[in-house]
């Protein structure tokens, strides 16, 4: 008997979920709850387990295709049957629909259609990676004996970009795409210019970064306010609180304290920590506070969640921001960990330059860019004088808030950050 496996209902809001990788192939046998696929969604990646134990009779999206919930994902023959007539990706949601509970993680990248299979390393994640080629197999250009080689290696020769005369695929091209994974490197003028391109396909993790990206610079309207801040009292509370904070197990550094600032901040100004309800047109303004750490993953860029970060100590929110990065790096993160966040904030840490002007983190209204804190000279009383120094930025969308509002709310985090002692009688 074929049982039609739907694509499930993953998440709130979730309408589609595009195809990250395949676990089994057409005639693999499957076990209940062995894992099929790797879906990801703009929520998060999803690794959905098999709801039968059976034979994989017929799979109807292949890796990067986008499936819509409610669609036939895949066709399970139970009892060695054929696959049902509704098997063709066309159907709806049926009765006996997904029975699978998908286990989350942090989002990561699309791994390439490999000609052949990579080695792994023995975590078991490929370690090379190949990319898809344009040309046809039809039009390469290669020997028989080429042609040869490269089924006896298991190399599609369509995806070996060539470096012979005329654009042809050498028996070296073969080896060397069979051996590393890559071409070789042609010299310039000897081969087309192909060769010496690489086409990676906008999909995946980098394919939800640039939608992320393009729908809030186009919907949200930016404006940017940049203020400096003499961080040098911090930097002293800071270097007498990390004795303290290490017999805790905590790696305190300044972002905890950054936090506590914001969240401050954003109290006094209810403005930042809001959305807008373009169905209703109505401003939704938080009473709860989610930081966003926006900051460069394994896989690209990830926003996670200090939940209630009101609510924390500086050490606890230091606990977090390493829980979740951690987290990130294992790709282990939940929904929780990667969604719901109220405002955010954009560290690159060391790497932080000298000025920015960070997205957006839409829906969100507000976005703080932190940059590197250095030595620099300083004018007090009179006297230049040798200060920690930082810039802060803040993108906010002029829609929902003034120019005002965003420069009060910086003013006020700059205050708190500069006297760290009225920053902890701010706290609750």
């Amino acid at each position: 008997m074929a049982f039609d496996f739907y694509m499930p209902d993953i998440g709130e809001g979730v309408v589609e979920g595009e195809i990250v990788s395949w676990k089994v192939k057409v005639g693999d046998k499957v076990k209940l709850d062995q894992p099929l696929v790797e879906v990801m969604t703009d929520k998060a990646t999803v690794e959905l387990p098999s709801p039968r134990a059976g034979t994989i009779a017929k799979i109807n999206y292949k890796d990067g295709d986008i499936c819509p919930v409610g669609k036939i994902l895949v066709v399970i023959d139970e009892e060695g049957g054929t696959a049902s007539k509704s098997s063709n990706g066309g159907g709806g949601h049926k009765p006996h629909a997904p029975e699978a509970t998908p286990k989350q993680h942090a989002p990561a990248p699309t791994p390439p259609r490999a000609a052949t299979p990579p080695r792994a390393a023995a975590g078991g994640s490929p370690q090379i990676e190949v990319v898809d080629a344009t040309q046809e197999r039809a039009r390469v250009l290669a020997t028989p004996a080429t042609r040869r080689l490269a089924r006896q290696l298991g190399v599609e020769i369509g995806r070996v970009p060539p470096t012979g005369k005329h654009g042809r695929v050498t028996t070296e091209d073969v080896k060397q795409f069979q051996s590393t994974g890559t071409a070789m490197v042609p010299a310039r003028g000897k081969s087309p210019l192909g060769a010496l391109e690489e086409r990676i396909p906008l999909r995946g993790m980098r394919k939800r970064i640039a939608e992320s990206m393009s729908r809030s610079v186009n919907t949200a309207a930016h404006f940017t306010y940049v203020e400096e801040i003499d961080m040098t009292e911090l930097v002293t509370v800071r270097d007498r609180a990390k004795a303290r904070a290490a017999e805790r197990g905590v790696k305190l550094n300044y972002l905890p304290f950054i936090v506590k600032a914001v969240v401050s901040g954003l109290k006094k100004w209810p403005a930042l920590n809001a959305s807008l309800d373009e169905a209703t047109q109505e401003i939704v303004r938080k009473k709860y506070y989610h930081i966003g750490i926006a900051a460069q993953g394994p896989q690209g860029l990830v926003v996670t969640v200090i939940r209630d970060a009101d609510m924390r100590s500086i050490f606890d929110i230091s606990r977090e921001i390493d829980r979740l990065a951690d987290a990130v790096r294992t790709n282990t993160a939940t929904r929780d960990d990667l969604t719901g966040s109220t405002f955010t904030i954009s560290s690159l840490g060391k790497l932080g330059g000298v000025l920015a002007t960070p997205i957006i983190n839409f829906p969100e209204v507000g976005i703080i860019g932190v940059h590197k804190i250095e030595e620099r000279p300083a004018v007090r009383n009179g006297q230049i004088v040798i200060r920690h120094l930082m810039n802060l930025s803040i993108s906010v969308d002029h829609r929902l808030a003034d120019g005002w509002d965003g420069a009060m709310f910086l003013q006020d985090v700059k205050s708190l950050l500069e006297d760290p002692t009225t920053m902890f009688m701010e706290m609750v």
